[in-house]
């Protein structure tokens, strides 16, 4: 049960399923056409850890997952524990953004068959993988009823992100290319912190839940960051940590906190992806340090789901700045006119569990 307070600012919690494959996709492993999947290890292991600490958080579940794990129900103890599922995609591919709006359409709606399917949820929420984001998107996720949107990640350092996960990535020219924006640009920078409210004009408006960065600085601070750092020097990443709630806090901003499988995982639990970052500690210590940071944002904040997060806000819809979509990625280009595929841009996808030509995660 999540802890109440009216003196409080409300926080949101939530983890992105991506799993081993599409890890292996975007850093352009072959191997990642056979699917291979850590779900059976992970779910469990976050379920008791979200347990454990009391507190209900948002799954961004992916929708080949979700196709696959029909007769196997892993996923369906997700809503079965009380978290919210909402939609991380079909295919996993960050440069979403590229997408004409046929394959957004069938991008969404496929994810959404699968996820009722396999957890009976229709999701209001979505999050692009690599926090990939287009005003097109924006419109065909209001469009179809979404509450919200939670994919922009208000920080600076996505080139610096970016250029690490090239260096020990086998990918060619076209791939980086394709990948150009993985992880954003400079200039996200600048993007507000604060939730706010995108107006897409006859098509309504959606609320956006950016992943919160620290105020001033926008260097992120959710939890694949704090590990990262743990592995370098545990009192600096607990400073951090303790540093960017702190100034949230105090400045009335309730964050969105944001997980991800590994996490949670060890090396031998994600064989090939020992390369990233925080891969030396063991799942034990994970579980550990995400256990104590999930305590410490229960003590400063009302933490709960995105979902509920977004009816908190949009209770008091005056109080949320408007923002306009025309500087997002094929922003009012795209919502002129429909554009020919970019050079690299893929064909609808096929049938789940298909081969598929290498591509990325989020």
């Amino acid at each position: 049960m999540t802890l109440l307070s009216p003196g409080r600012p409300v926080a949101s919690l939530s983890l992105d399923l991506d799993n081993l494959w599409s890890y292996k996709k975007t850093r352009g492993d072959p191997d990642w056409v056979s699917l291979p999947s850590y779900l059976p290890v992970v779910v469990p292991r976050l379920l008791d850890v979200f347990g454990a600490a009391e507190v209900t958080a948002t799954v961004f579940v992916v929708g080949t997952d979700a196709d696959r794990d029909r007769d196997e129900g892993v996923l369906a103890a997700i809503p079965a524990a009380g978290h919210e599922v909402a939609n991380h995609s079909f295919s996993h591919e960050p440069w979403l953004h590229l997408y004409e709006p046929g394959r957004l359409v069938e991008e969404l709606a496929r994810t959404e068959e699968a996820l009722v399917a396999t957890t009976g949820v229709h999701p209001t929420g979505f999050r692009g993988p690599g926090y990939s984001l287009s005003e097109p998107l924006l419109r065909e996720l209001a469009r179809r009823g979404y509450v919200y949107d939670a994919s922009t990640l208000p920080t600076w350092i996505g080139p610096l992100a970016r250029a690490y996960y090239f260096r020990s990535a086998g990918l060619s020219a076209e791939d980086r290319r394709q990948r150009s924006a993985l992880f954003g640009s400079a200039r996200d920078g600048l993007r507000p912190l604060a939730p706010y409210t995108w107006d897409l004009g006859t098509d309504g408006r959606l609320l956006e839940i950016p992943v919160t960065t620290a105020p001033v600085s926008r260097i992120p601070f959710h939890l694949s960051y704090v590990l990262h750092l743990y592995g370098i020097a545990p009192r600096l990443a607990w400073g951090w940590f303790d540093a960017a709630t702190r100034l949230c806090r105090r400045t009335g901003l309730g964050p969105s906190v944001l997980l991800h499988p590994l996490d949670l995982l060890g090396a031998d639990d994600a064989p090939g992806l020992e390369f990233f970052p925080g891969m030396t500690l063991t799942a034990s210590a994970k579980v550990a340090v995400v256990g104590r940071a999930l305590r410490l944002l229960r003590e400063r904040f009302t933490l709960v789901p995105v979902g509920e997060h977004a009816r908190r806000l949009l209770s008091a819809p005056a109080s949320l700045s408007v923002h306009g979509p025309g500087q997002l990625p094929h922003g009012a280009e795209a919502a002129g006119r429909r554009r020919p595929p970019p050079a690299g841009a893929r064909p609808a996808p096929p049938s789940p569990g298909a081969p598929r030509a290498p591509g990325p995660p989020g």
